[in-house]
């Protein structure tokens, strides 16, 4: 796991977004230009207008160029919203000095653009922003046109209550600055933390699947290591009986056998390191039905009849073909098959809301005591009468177990039953949502294969 120093927690998803700055503006806008039409028209007090209005007009260009110029999603760096913020203090300034300096009650929207840079800026930047402001608001203590008043009258506010004023924006820059600066850092602290764990649980969570793939691996070696260790237990005991005369045919035969279920077992291994990763080409997609013959294809050569009979309406479901998908309920048809007496039926049956695969056969079924506990590692699901996959089979009852671990990371809910009477055997319903089912599949190009769609009777392969 790299170090989390190392790591960009998401710092740049809290920078300012265009599309926040700019409608904070045209919200600033909006009101400055309805104040100072309503002192002049509706009040009456005599004021600069046009050069009020011109001051407004510059704004709403600067806001205009940027809403075309960049992406409403955009980012900007910390110095682009540097330099924004200090353009909005000095055009707040402009209209100030126009209309009374500090003594125009407006002026306690100097904090504005010092909080939103203490939220979302460096330190240091809402210190730059800060400093001008105070600037900015002790210019405009000595130097501004009068205050705009009744015609004829003119305003005068004692120097002591000026410097008043002064001091609380000067105070009210500092405490805000501060009190967002905190505020805002707790709160980019708790999304690093969260972050942080969130990296550890995807961390974690990729050692657990590794940890579910290595147990279907660990429980799919087992048969050939168990034929390999057959055979060879075989060809010890031809050798220490022929002596100087050894079957070289039946060795040869031995011999091509073990091979077979040394590569065997390298292929399993593979898979180790391949599922839930290979790219599996134009094979990539799949439709239930071939999902599912997939599934039972490598069944079909021992004595029991493997039935598969696709039942659903509309557009067929289609998949990203998935191993860990593959490998479970590929453990489940052959756990039926071992356990069959003369057939295994696999229903595929889908509707708009539901994916789900039924496997059925016609042996004895679960044991009674057992069927609330399937699932669980290390317990038998069977009654006797199952076929042994080798002459040390241990049986720790892991099949169903990794299976329907795997199928569950999937998203699909795993049910087991037996059949109802007169009949008898097991019933393994795997069931998706369809979009979970459909999720992360590669969509079709245009030229591509289409779908099958429209209604489909059941039938067979």
């Amino acid at each position: 796991m790299p170090n989390m120093i190392d790591i960009d927690l998401g710092r740049p998803a809290r920078r300012l977004r265009v599309n926040t700055l700019s409608r904070l503006r045209w919200l600033a806008l909006t009101g400055q230009a309805g104040a100072v039409l309503f002192t002049h028209f509706a009040l009456g007090f005599p004021l600069p207008l046009m050069a009020c209005l011109g001051v407004i007009a510059l704004s709403v260009v600067c806001n205009t160029w940027l809403r075309f110029h960049y992406p409403l999603t955009h980012r900007l760096n910390d110095r682009a919203a540097t330099a924004l913020l200090a353009y909005d203090l000095l055009q707040l300034s402009a209209l100030l000095y126009l209309t009374g300096g500090l003594e125009n009650p407006f002026s306690m929207l100097f904090l504005a653009p010092v909080m939103i840079s203490a939220a979302s800026l460096p330190p240091s930047r809402t210190v730059l922003l800060g400093g001008l402001a105070v600037v900015a608001a002790t210019f405009l203590v000595r130097w501004h046109e009068p205050l705009p008043w009744h015609p004829g009258e003119e305003m005068r506010l004692p120097v002591l209550f000026s410097a008043g004023i002064w001091c609380a924006v000067v105070m009210g820059v500092g405490f805000i600055g501060v009190y967002a600066s905190r505020v805002a850092e707790e709160a980019r602290q708790l999304s690093d933390a969260l972050a942080a764990t969130e990296l550890v649980l995807a961390r974690e969570q990729h050692l657990t699947q590794l940890d579910g793939l290595a147990a279907a691996a660990a429980h799919e070696l087992g048969t050939p290591l168990a034929t390999i260790t057959l055979v060879v237990r075989e060809m010890l005991g031809l050798v220490a009986k022929a002596g100087a005369t050894i079957d070289v045919a039946q060795i040869a035969d031995d011999i091509r056998l073990l091979d077979q279920e040394a590569q065997r077992c390298r292929a399993i291994l593979g898979k180790l390191t391949s599922l839930g990763t290979e790219d599996a080409g134009p094979l990539g997609e799949m439709t239930l039905s071939h999902l599912v013959e997939d599934v039972a294809g490598p069944q079909r050569n021992f004595d029991v009849a493997v039935t598969v009979t696709p039942i659903g309406f509309d557009e067929e479901p289609v998949c990203a073909r998935n191993p860990a998908i593959l490998y479970g309920l590929g453990n489940l048809v052959e756990n039926a098959v071992d356990f069959a007496r003369h057939r295994v039926q696999i229903d595929a049956h889908w509707t708009p809301d539901i994916v789900s695969v039924t496997v059925r056969d016609d042996g004895p079924g679960f044991a009674a005591e057992i069927l609330s506990k399937l699932g669980e590692p290390y317990v038998t699901t069977r009654r006797a009468g199952g076929r042994a996959k080798s002459a040390t089979d241990s049986g720790l009852g892991l099949g169903l177990f990794i299976a329907k671990t795997l199928l569950e990371r999937s998203g699909a809910l795993v049910a087991t039953s037996n059949a109802s009477a007169p009949e008898t055997g097991a019933v393994v319903t795997v069931t998706w949502p369809r979009d979970v089912f459909e999720r992360g599949l590669a969509r079709a190009k245009p030229n591509g294969p289409k779908r099958q769609k429209g209604p489909r009777a059941p039938g067979l392969f």
